[in-house]
């Protein structure tokens, strides 16, 4: 009974792990954002070969999964360390972008109550965009919090999903070695037929005249 709550526990944390993802893969493509697009798609990769190991009682692949979600966690403190500009990190860099071009986060323009000041284009300047963006006011919070807590998110339910997943793969593999007890190394199996001791007295035969 706890293995099977731990695993439908687990399946629910992977099924949110990859809406999660999605939603965040969504964003991150719109803003060019390179190095997260990468971690993303490998994060869903994973996630589902966890999800598929949970419901196939595969523990190796709940392992890997567990493996991930520690480097998981590890890449969001990163990314949380970038927007907050700790440790030399500076989120007004081309880091997450490879340094091919200068996009940065699509909530830096597009948060909740930003307000784009737009510019028309110089006159004999010609560009692939009608024009360009100068502004951005009137934000309810900086995207560096948003990208913040998209990742604070991420690293919680992370955080579950790896408490969860090693105790699924303790499970399975305590019921596979109780189940090896029982009909491996058992030395009577369930099929052996016990015999009684036979106490018969054998007494020499002598032929009539």
């Amino acid at each position: 009974m706890g293995c099977c709550s731990g695993r439908c526990t687990l399946i629910f944390i992977c099924t949110l792990q990859l809406v999660l993802a999605l939603e965040r893969q969504v964003f991150d493509f719109l803003g060019y954002q390179w190095a997260p697009i990468l971690a993303n798609f490998f994060h869903i990769i994973i996630v589902i070969l966890g999800l598929f190991g949970t419901i196939q009682y595969r523990p190796r692949y709940i392992v890997v999964y567990t493996v991930w979600a520690a480097l998981w966690v590890a890449w969001n403190v990163f990314i949380i360390c970038f927007y907050l500009d700790v440790g030399g990190l500076s989120k007004e860099s081309d880091l997450l972008t490879f340094n091919i071009s200068a996009h940065h986060s699509w909530w830096s323009e597009h948060g909740p109550g930003c307000v784009r000041g737009e510019m028309p284009q110089t006159p004999g300047v010609r560009t692939t965009e009608s024009h360009s963006y100068i502004t951005v006011m009137g934000c309810l919070m900086d995207y560096q919090y948003i990208e913040v807590m998209h990742s604070s998110t991420q690293i919680l339910v992370a955080l579950l999903g790896f408490v969860y997943a090693c105790y699924v793969v303790s499970a399975i593999t305590e019921e596979e070695d109780s189940f090896d007890f029982i009909g491996g190394f058992d030395p009577f199996p369930l099929y052996h037929v016990n015999e009684k001791p036979s106490h018969l007295l054998l007494k020499p035969m002598y032929p009539s005249t």
